[in-house]
């Protein structure tokens, strides 16, 4: 980075999965890109943090116990109070619901196991359209 440039804000992406390993995984590898990571064990929490500080991209394990992905996706796109945020499921190769997720307003899926390069394409991807849809507003 040229030293006149004005440093970027990192973007804040909201990582939710009940097993801890993958969570640690994925917020290994999000802030060594330079991101600022929030995480959720569960739905619930994921919801309460989406409605109190909104993260700029949520990535999220579909199967969850208690209130899974799909729900939380639901949730989030019923609550018009919240501007659009990128939701990307994660979800297991052999998942026969995971067109119910796009139903319920997922932007996309990641299929496990996660590959590094899919997983950052599609999340620059969301987060310039993101950008793009808050510029035009």
């Amino acid at each position: 980075m040229f030293p006149f440039q004005a440093k970027r804000k990192a973007k804040r992406i909201l990582v939710v999965d009940d097993i801890e390993d993958n969570v640690s995984l994925l917020q290994t590898i999000l802030t060594e890109e330079g991101y600022e990571v929030d995480t959720a064990k569960n739905g619930k929490t994921a919801l309460a943090k989406i409605e109190t500080s909104l993260p700029d991209l949520v990535l999220m394990d579909a199967m969850m116990p208690g209130m899974d992905g799909y729900e939380v996706t639901r949730r989030v796109r019923q609550n018009k109070k919240l501007p659009f945020i990128p939701i990307l499921l994660i979800t297991a190769y052999l998942d026969a619901k995971a067109a119910q997720g796009l139903e319920l307003g997922a932007n996309d899926f990641i299929r496990k196991p996660i590959e590094y390069d899919e997983l950052m394409a599609r999340i620059h991807a969301f987060l310039r359209l993101k950008d793009t849809l808050n510029s035009s507003q």
